[in-house]
């Protein structure tokens, strides 16, 4: 790829993340707040983006003058605490292990001591789901362990995927919001789920669960899992359609009226910001309404045609951008580590298009990028191809087709010089592509 087209996409994808910045969107909240000066207040932040969150909310209560008597911070990397009475740990992410466990009791530990006078601010971001998992009681870590596994490899979307996941979580589907009850809750969060849903975001710690338990098994059986996870799973599962043991928390139990849950950042600002900054640039601008989702490889192939379609029709320089999630559904026992992500796999279906257009495709770069700065188990982001992308695979002695049939994209795109580094963004709003005509 032509070096100012890959730098102009790595400018637009920068431009994305700082779009997204949880930061001055979690402190507008905050200040929105109205707490009096007396209450104690507590900070609970898990999430991708939990570290910038938790420091605007700090930052802004102690401006106020308020205090903060206790909270944890639970992040991918376990960065400093912004403040004394705030502690700083590390989650396990995408699959909860060990450190996740002990976040989650952490989590027990600061709820049981609140006084029912306190506030507390809840702050959630994608990747919470995994970083505070631990399993119910009378479940085992392992067979939660393997749940998330198999979900990552069912090519169900998130949605589905929180549909099951926080069944069987310990703070997940509104149970966070009982252990507080009565205390004051305000919950903002930094979505990474299509349609913004506040009980998908992070397994909804703190909003009533709309699913039923027939939802839950519709979508394992859906994603093939019924019979793959464990018998203590499904007794679990019928347990609670007979009633025997609780459903989680609805829409009229009385711990959600002491609840205000809002979304304060969301995949828009972040297409946003790539917009405004080629808009500077002098580019021709299409913000794609409908969001990126399905299957990476089919969204990758349709994108390329767009594109091949712009070319030929539309002015130049220009650029399309898209929001969204795709997925990846893995063979039983396919999974492999740094294979690729849903981000690479996109982007080398798209480079196979762009291949087989052939001059029709001249000039055209397109950019898939996660804005948590990491795509899948990978060392990169993402990755930018173009329409020599496909031949430089093959020149380094790496079959792309079967690379793509195999979900292992990682390998073949690097192979071409083509991978975007991974890097802490410090936000999660799902992903980005972007196609430019240049």
């Amino acid at each position: 790829m032509a070096s100012t087209s890959r730098d102009l996409l790595l400018e637009l994808y920068s431009a994305a993340v700082d779009g997204a910045d949880p930061g001055p969107l979690t402190a507008s909240a905050v200040e929105a707040v109205r707490l009096d000066r007396d209450r104690r207040i507590l900070v609970l932040a898990f999430g991708k983006a939990a570290t910038a969150m938790a420091t605007a909310t700090a930052t802004t209560l102690l401006r106020s003058l308020h205090s903060i008597v206790g909270g944890v911070v639970v992040s991918q990397d376990g960065a400093t605490s912004p403040y004394p009475t705030m502690l700083a740990m590390t989650g396990d992410h995408p699959i909860p292990g060990r450190q996740s466990f002990a976040a989650a009791a952490k989590i027990g530990d600061i709820v049981g001591g609140r006084r029912a006078s306190d506030v507390a601010i809840v702050l959630v971001s994608g990747g919470a789901s995994s970083l505070i998992a631990a399993p119910l009681r009378g479940q085992s870590e392992a067979d939660l362990m393997r749940l998330h596994e198999l979900l990552l490899d069912s090519g169900l979307d998130i949605a589905g995927m929180n549909t099951v996941r926080k069944r069987f979580s310990r703070w997940g589907g509104g149970r966070l919001a009982l252990a507080l009850a009565p205390a004051a809750t305000y919950c903002l969060a930094v979505s990474d789920v299509i349609g913004d849903d506040l009980s998908t975001i992070g397994s909804g710690p703190c909003v009533p669960d709309p699913s039923t338990i027939g939802d839950v098994i519709a979508t394992l059986q859906r994603g093939g899992l019924y019979d793959r996870i464990s018998q203590t799973q499904r007794d679990y599962l019928t347990s609670v359609m007979r009633g025997i043991s609780p459903d989680t928390p609805k829409r009229t139990h009385p711990a959600f009226a002491h609840v205000t849950a809002q979304v304060v950042g969301t995949n828009r600002a972040a297409v946003i910001g790539a917009s405004t900054r080629a808009t500077q640039r002098g580019l021709t601008v299409d913000v794609m309404s409908d969001p990126i989702q399905g299957e990476a490889a089919t969204a990758g192939a349709k994108i390329a045609n767009v594109m091949v379609q712009d070319r030929a029709s539309g002015s130049t320089p220009r650029c399309t951008i898209w929001g969204g999630e795709t997925t990846v559904a893995l063979l039983s026992g396919s999974r492999a580590a740094g294979g690729g992500g849903r981000c690479q796999e996109l982007a080398l279906a798209a480079a196979r298009v762009l291949h087989e257009a052939g001059e029709a495709a001249a000039g055209i770069s397109i950019l898939a990028a996660g804005t948590d700065g990491r795509d899948g188990t990978t060392d990169a982001a993402g990755a930018c191809v173009d329409a020599g992308t496909w031949t430089a695979i093959q020149g380094n002695g790496r079959d792309p087709a079967a690379a793509l049939s195999r979900h292992e994209s990682n390998g073949a795109l690097r192979a071409a010089g083509a991978l975007i580094p991974r890097r802490a963004t410090g936000t999660n709003v799902m992903d980005v592509v972007i196609g430019l005509v240049h």
